[in-house]
């Protein structure tokens, strides 16, 4: 039988729940357990998929096509067997879509529809079907605790503590303590009120996380336990690390996983965290360094770009490189130049929407191509990667994507109308569909060329990786495209371009799918590690030179 751990937040929001729960979860694995995990998201769009990034961050897309919200993206970077998908997140709209629906088909036999029993009942109902067979469910709930957008999932996991029992439930509470500089005092007061909040709906925390600047002092712990009725072992002190890396070896010391497991009469193993020890150590330890540029339009907001971020420094580990990423606006190149990009080791232009800065990405694109530094660019940065050469390899002037121009003389890169899911079936969308979940997303395969650069980074031809995109190359011209001296070496099932090259140039690489879903930093990817490994040559003048521009 599954058991539940249930992580809130209080005082603040961004404390890092996803980090806690994700790092939580791998020292459970590493004590044997399989572990799965849900984030309930108290807003009411029916999922991520539509909001800006400067709304919500990255939108991190699971292996079976699900738009999610980023702490999945911890999640599978943490924790290997937590596969999340469909029913790895539930926000209050899908929720209320469900449950709506069910009562317009007369599901609930005319009964008046409440929040209590029926959106509960549909919570409890979502947990158990994310939970799977797996040891142990983790389940986050978004939001802080006294906002009135959570009280349904804080009601939810209330009653599941009821009808499961304490030996299968665990209540884990995340919150601030603050350190006043003025008066040099660390203040619990803020816990205590959130631990009060929480109380008064019904929920008794057997576990508080936390967060500070420095660790919390044992006075502060036995005061916090005293005054929230936590027994003073089970406060931790989530204190600000310079690596996240480090967050579950520091969490593990503490005992938060012993506590866990006596709770739920658990007799497990010691927790092997050897492969976080070398990870630290790997990134800690570098012995060479490169500086690469990402260049886009959401550089006000890192998370945005979070699991591209994390993909980059993965690279850096697995090939003991310390990696200086330089967050670079589009549209600054627009207005002066791409004289940023000079001392750059390696670029990158991840994927985006929106017309903004799309001419800074082409020149980033072409300044690249021109003076052989190492590029990869992932989903637009490949749709740039081709308009770039299609204007001044292939001399289609105007050549543009109709994303940004619909009356193009040279739409190199089109909405696409039709293409095979994963399952195999036929998925259609058109100008007039509607914008949430109408993307190719999810796994798909790739065939790559054999003697590529992609097929030699992967270590094979087929390879699967997952989309989150609405355009995609347009065929008419690949013909064209290569005649001018553009390789596509990577193609799907049905006939769509899914990576691009430039022989001649010494790494030049894009691929339309996205691989930094798939990294994490224990196996990391290989399509980073052989970006990261030239953009190091490139850095010690190894990296051979471009022979054509």
């Amino acid at each position: 039988m599954t058991s539940y751990v249930f992580i809130t937040g209080g005082v603040v929001s961004s404390l890092g729940k996803g980090i806690t729960s994700a790092c939580l979860g791998a020292i459970l694995e590493a004590r044997g357990l399989t572990i799965s995990m849900i984030k309930l998201d108290p807003y009411i769009n029916v999922d991520p998929g539509t909001m800006s990034p400067f709304q919500h961050g990255e939108v991190f897309v699971t292996q079976d096509g699900t738009e999610t919200d980023l702490d999945l993206g911890h999640y599978e970077r943490f924790v290997r067997t937590a596969r999340c998908g469909r029913h790895s997140n539930y926000t209050t709209g899908r929720i209320y879509e469900s449950v709506i629906g069910k009562e317009r088909r007369g599901d609930y036999l005319g009964a008046t529809v409440q929040v209590i029993p029926h959106i509960t009942n549909e919570i409890k109902e979502s947990v158990r079907k994310g939970a799977g067979d797996a040891d142990i469910c983790l389940v986050e709930i978004g939001g802080t605790v006294g906002d009135i957008e959570s009280l349904p999932f804080l009601e939810a996991i209330r009653q599941m503590g009821i009808e499961l029992g304490h030996d299968r439930v665990v209540y884990v509470h995340l919150t601030l303590v603050p350190y006043i500089p003025t008066s040099s005092e660390i203040k619990t007061k803020p816990t205590q009120h959130s631990v009060k909040e929480l109380r008064s709906i019904g929920i008794q925390p057997d576990i508080l996380v936390c967060r500070s600047e420095k660790p919390l002092p044992q006075e502060e712990r036995k005061k916090i336990a005293l005054f929230t009725n936590v027994p003073e072992k089970s406060v931790i002190s989530a204190y600000d690390a310079d690596d996240l890396y480090k967050i579950p070896a520091m969490m593990h010391e503490q005992g938060l996983d012993d506590i866990v497991a006596r709770q739920l009469g658990l007799d497990l193993p010691p927790a092997d965290l050897s492969e976080w020890e070398a990870v630290v150590d790997a990134k800690q330890h570098p012995d060479g360094e490169v500086d690469i540029a990402m260049v886009g339009k959401y550089m006000d907001l890192k998370d945005s770009y979070i699991s591209l971020v994390e993909a980059l420094q993965h690279g850096g580990i697995h090939t003991r490189t310390r990696v200086n990423i330089h967050f670079l606006e589009s549209t600054d190149i627009e207005k002066s130049g791409p004289g940023c990009l000079e001392n750059m080791d390696g670029i990158v232009v991840p994927g985006g929407f929106g017309d903004r800065g799309i001419e800074g990405k082409i020149e980033a694109v072409r300044y690249a191509r021109e003076n052989g530094i190492p590029y990869l660019g992932i989903c637009l940065g490949m749709q740039v990667a081709v308009i770039e050469a299609a204007r001044n390899l292939a001399g289609l002037e105007g050549a543009m994507s109709t994303e940004f121009d619909k009356n193009t003389p040279h739409p190199v890169v089109g909405l696409i109308t039709e293409w095979q899911d994963q399952a195999g079936g036929t998925e259609q969308r058109s100008e007039e569909s509607h914008l949430g979940g109408t993307m190719r997303l999810g796994a798909q395969a790739v065939e790559l060329e054999e003697g590529s650069i992609a097929a030699r980074s992967y270590g094979r031809t087929h390879i699967e990786e997952r989309h989150r995109h609405r355009y995609e190359v347009n065929n008419r011209y690949r013909e064209q495209l290569a005649a001018a001296g553009l390789r596509f070496s990577g193609l799907s099932v049905d006939d769509l371009v899914e990576m691009i090259e430039l022989p001649g140039h010494p790494w030049f690489v894009a691929s339309q799918f996205h691989p930094e879903f798939t990294s994490n930093p224990r196996d990391g990817h290989p399509l980073f590690k052989s970006f990261i490994a030239a953009a190091r040559k490139h850095n010690e003048g190894t990296l051979p030179e471009v022979a054509q521009a």
